[in-house]
C-alpha cells in the first residue's frame, strides 16, 4: 500500500484530538514551530532516508521542507538537540526500535539550526517530550599547547583590528582554505583521497575545540579549550582517515597506497599542523535529560 502523507496545521490537530492546552505551548509561547506537519508510524522494511543529514554537523539542503522516513525516534531527538551517536543511550527501548515518517513544512527558508528548533516543538507536541539540562562531571579532552608552546604553521593569528581581509596568496597557498566565511569553522572538502579536513576563518580556539568531537576525528568526548590563546585564527587541519593500527595494502597490489601516502593520523596532525594536543580531563558538562517521552497518536 503506498505511503501517504497527511498535512494538517498543528493548531487544528490539537483541536481534533482534544489535546491539553500544554500541547500548544509552541504557538502560545512563540517558540519556533512548523506551519504543517505529519507524523506516521513506519512498519516497512525500507531503508531510512532524510532530505538532509540528521547528524550534529552542518550539512544541509536549504528549503522549507523537513522530510525523513523510517527513522527511529532517537534520530529525531539527536537531530533536534544536536547530539551525537553516544548521547541519549538510556531511554525506553521503543525509542530506538520503532520508526516514524515525519514530513513538515516551515515558513520561509529556515537554517538547519532553525529546523532543529522547530523539531523540538514538534517532539514536545506529538511525542510529549519534556526535557531539562543539568551539569554533570564528565570525562573530557583538554585542548592544550603542544611541545614548543606556540601555534603550529596552519594556525595563523588574525589582525587585532577586527577586520577580515582576504587571505594573502602566500597564506592561501599554505592553508588551502577556500571560500570559508569569517566566523565559520567546520569540515572542508578533502584534497587527497582518504583524508579528513577541518578549517575556519577568524574563529576562536574555543570554536575549534567545539568541532573536534565527531566520528571522522575519532574524538568521542567534549573538548575544552585550555590553551590560554586569545584572539581569532585562520586554520586548516588535514589527517589520514586510515586507522593508526591499520595495515596498508602490500606493495605488490597495483595502485595500492603505500604507508608513507597515508599521512599523519588525527592527533599527530593536530600537533604538527596546529601545535595543539589533547589530554584527558574532567569537567562539568551540560547534559540533556529526557524527563518524558510518549508514543504519538496517529494523525
Amino acid at each position: 500500500m503506498p505511503r501517504r502523507w497527511l498535512h494538517v496545521p498543528l493548531a487544528i490537530l490539537a483541536v481534533l484530538t482534544a489535546a491539553p492546552a500544554a500541547a500548544l505551548f509552541a504557538q502560545a509561547s512563540g517558540a519556533a514551530s512548523f506551519e504543517v506537519a505529519s507524523v506516521r508510524r513506519d512498519t516497512s522494511n525500507d531503508p531510512p532516508t532524510s532530505r538532509f543529514p540528521l547528524g550534529p554537523g552542518d550539512a544541509y539542503v536549504p528549503g522549507n521542507l523537513f522530510v525523513a522516513a523510517n527513522q527511529p525516534v532517537i534520530a529525531y531527538l539527536r537531530f533536534a538537540y544536536k547530539l551525537g551517536q553516544g548521547d541519549l543511550l538510556d531511554l525506553a527501548g521503543w525509542v530506538y526500535s520503532e520508526t516514524f515518517d515525519i514530513e513538515a513544512r516551515a515558513v520561509g527558508n529556515p537554517t538547519k539550526d532553525q529546523m532543529r528548533a522547530m523539531m523540538r516543538s514538534l517532539l514536545a507536541y506529538r511525542f510529549k517530550v519534556r526535557t531539562h539540562t543539568e551539569k554533570q562531571p564528565k570525562p573530557v579532552f583538554d585542548l592544550v599547547l603542544a611541545g614548543n608552546r606556540k601555534p603550529g604553521p596552519r594556525l595563523v593569528a588574525d589582525p587585532e583590528d577586527g577586520s577580515c581581509p582576504g587571505l594573502s596568496a602566500a597564506l592561501n597557498a599554505r592553508l588551502q582554505l577556500g571560500p570559508v566565511p569569517c566566523g565559520a569553522a567546520g569540515p572542508l572538502g578533502a584534497i587527497q583521497p582518504g583524508t579528513g579536513r577541518l578549517g575556519g576563518r577568524r574563529v576562536t580556539i574555543a570554536q575549534i575545540a567545539g568541532i573536534l568531537k565527531n566520528p571522522f576525528t575519532g574524538v568521542d568526548r567534549p573538548v575544552v579549550d585550555r590553551t590560554g590563546l586569545s584572539g581569532t585564527f585562520d586554520f586548516t587541519l588535514e589527517w589520514s582517515l586510515v586507522p593508526d593500527n591499520a595495515q596498508p595494502p602490500g606493495p605488490n597490489q597495483p595502485g595500492a597506497p603505500q604507508a608513507q601516502d597515508a599521512g599523519p593520523g588525527f592527533r599527530e596532525a593536530l600537533q604538527k599542523q596546529l601545535g595543539l594536543k589533547l589530554t584527558s580531563g574532567s569537567a562539568p558538562v551540560e547534559v540533556l535529560i529526557i524527563d518524558q517521552i510518549q508514543r504519538p497518536e496517529e494523525n
